[in-house]
C-alpha cells in the first residue's frame, strides 16, 4: 500500500510564510512526478507546483516567485515553501504522486494525500 501524508498547514497572516511537507510511504521504487494541488471552496482543484524525478519544476502563474517546491528522492518526500502569502492562497492543499512504481513493478497512476488546510487572513 502506498500512502501520502501531508503536514505543515495552518493559519497565517497575509505576507507570512508556511512550509508544507509530504511523505510517501510503501514499497516504492520510483515516483515520476510529485506535486501540490489546492482547492478553495467553490473552485476547481488546481495544480500549484510539481517536480519530476529529475528535478524539473513548474508552477502556477499565481505562485511564481513566491512558492518553491523540492523533493528528496531517497526519502520519497516533497515540500512546498510558501512565502508572501495572500488571502487568495487560502485552500486545502493536497499532495499528489503521479505514476508511482512499486518494488514489484506495479504502476499506480495517481496517489493523493488527505489534504491540509492553509488559511491566510487579511
Amino acid at each position: 500500500q502506498v500512502q501520502l501524508v501531508e503536514s505543515g498547514g495552518g493559519l497565517v497572516q497575509a505576507g507570512g510564510s508556511l512550509i508544507l511537507s509530504c511523505a510517501a510511504s510503501g514499497n516504492i521504487r520510483s515516483i515520476n512526478v510529485l506535486g501540490w494541488y489546492r482547492q478553495a471552496p467553490g473552485n476547481e482543484r488546481e495544480l500549484v507546483a510539481s517536480v519530476t524525478v529529475g528535478g524539473s519544476t513548474n508552477y502556477a502563474d499565481s505562485v511564481k516567485g513566491r512558492f518553491t517546491i523540492s523533493r528528496d528522492n531517497a526519502k520519497n518526500t516533497v515540500s512546498l515553501e510558501m512565502h508572501s502569502l495572500k488571502p487568495e492562497d487560502t485552500a486545502v492543499y493536497y499532495c499528489h504522486a503521479d505514476r508511482v512504481v512499486t518494488s514489484s513493478l506495479r504502476l499506480m497512476r495517481d496517489v493523493w494525500g488527505q489534504g491540509t488546510q492553509v488559511t491566510v487572513s487579511s
